[in-house]
């Protein structure tokens, strides 16, 4: 028998032990860098006298900055990683930025003014040159407008979202959904002729608070139908499905499985629709009228709301209304935040409890 040698490639000499460390840059160059941007933002401020210029370039530069250190320092995967997350925080930045300048601005500008004889009177028979007057007439107008609004619009909203998801199929499934969307893209001004033309020139009713809540109810419904369609999209089938093994009715088990679980995230839509509509000023314009004294009664007679408070106050032109409006708007941004504040206890109070 024949051996034959065949060619057999000898291994690779070693060239020394494997490198498994990697070069990291030290922590403190991102301060270092950050430390310098900000001097570039105050020379740009500076010399150009603009703070949004300093800022821009001063981002710009520390983005430049860490992704060069890191790729001088790292490598180029470590330099895209950091590119790309300066990128985010620049733009969290970005938009974080003017919403804390308005806050900041509106609470400079209302704090004196809002005090307790201001959210407790009315404008009923404050002259122009008068330096009395507060917002309570506005405060129950708005109160008992988007009140109404949010009763009209959750129940209908939420039982459309359990349509979609537990039942629809077909074109009127798809139809609502048509619908939906593109009820979500109407100008309020749109929803406020909608209902001046057919409750007040058809029917003949009169304009009232309850007119106004029906245009907020139409800007509020697609978003609560949406809102509720997707958490109630994220309850698993599982919870379903082990419902319904043990004999409980669909309906049973949508309202006692379904809803709970899916509670905080409906409750967050609700909120999101409500701080949709509770600065609208245009439909109530049409529908609701001016008023200077306390009306409790939204179906009868013109009743005012903060956001007519605030516009009337801006175009008032005497020496005292810019302040009261100032004050209107931060009351404004008060009652959000409580709200929200509230519907997070609530949220978190009903929601179900994970684990014993």
């Amino acid at each position: 028998m024949t051996i034959t040698k065949t060619d057999v490639t000898a291994p690779p000499a070693e060239s020394g032990p494997l490198n498994l460390t990697r070069r990291s840059m030290p922590n403190w160059i991102p301060w270092a860098v950050g430390a310098a941007a900000v001097a570039v933002g105050l020379l740009t401020k500076a010399v150009q006298g603009n703070w949004a210029l300093g800022g821009g370039y001063a981002g710009l530069f520390f983005i430049v900055g860490v992704t060069v250190a890191s790729w001088r320092m790292e490598d180029r995967r470590c330099a895209k990683d950091r590119l790309a997350t300066s990128l985010v925080y620049g733009a969290f930045v970005v938009a974080i930025v003017p919403l804390i300048s308005i806050l900041g601005y509106t609470i400079q500008e209302g704090f004196q003014e809002l005090s307790p004889y201001f959210l407790s009177h009315s404008m009923r028979g404050v002259g122009p040159r008068d330096d009395t007057g507060g917002i309570y007439h506005a405060i129950i107008g708005t109160l008992e407008q988007v009140g109404l609004a949010t009763l009209i619009a959750v129940p209908i909203g939420l039982m459309t979202a359990i349509y979609l998801v537990e039942y629809g199929t077909g074109r009127l499934a798809r139809a609502i959904t048509f619908f939906v969307d593109v009820m979500t893209g109407i100008p309020s001004i749109v929803a406020g002729l909608f209902i001046y033309s057919f409750w007040i020139m058809v029917l003949g009713f009169k304009a009232s608070g309850f007119a106004g809540s029906l245009a907020l109810m139409i800007l509020m419904l697609p978003t609560v139908v949406r809102a509720a369609e997707e958490m109630l999209k994220l309850v698993p089938n599982e919870l379903r499905e082990a419902s319904l093994a043990l004999g409980i009715p669909k309906w049973r088990t949508i309202l006692k499985v379904v809803l709970p679980t899916a509670l905080g995230g409906i409750i967050t839509g609700i909120m999101l629709a409500i701080a949709r509509v509770i600065g609208e000023t245009a439909p109530l314009l049409l529908l609701v009228g001016t008023a200077q004294s306390i009306n409790t009664n939204p179906f009868d007679g013109w009743q005012s709301s903060i956001p007519l408070y605030v516009f009337e106050q801006n175009h008032a032109g005497n020496q005292f209304s810019p302040a009261r409006a100032w004050a209107g708007a931060l009351t404004l941004i008060i009652i959000v935040m409580v709200l929200n504040l509230v519907a997070r206890l609530i949220a978190r109070w009903k929601a179900p409890k994970a684990g014993r």
